[in-house]
């Protein structure tokens, strides 16, 4: 106690409190970064739209919703849709 009420032109106890300042940018930062618009790469986030509402898939989950089609009805449509619009074109799974 007596080496910091003594300051001999040192840096002093004051020094401490940089590294503390400095962790509070930095959190600051990334938290207002994931507030705003960081999150561009997943699906949904500000930068990239989620998926089309009126592709063929959406179109028929609609319907699957809505009581329109059966189960059965459903997956074997989704199955078609599938090879020609979604994930498995071009080879992927």
């Amino acid at each position: 106690m007596q080496t910091l009420a003594n300051w001999d032109g040192g840096p002093g106890p004051w020094i401490l409190f940089f590294p503390l300042i400095w962790a509070a940018v930095v959190i600051g930062v990334v938290t207002l970064l994931r507030r705003t618009g960081w999150r561009g790469r997943r699906r949904g986030g500000p930068w990239r739209p989620a998926a089309d509402e009126n592709s063929p898939l959406a179109v028929l989950g609609r319907r699957f919703a809505a009581g329109e089609i059966d189960e059965d009805e459903y997956w074997r449509r989704s199955s078609v849709l599938n090879e020609e619009f979604g994930r498995t074109k071009g080879g992927a799974e």
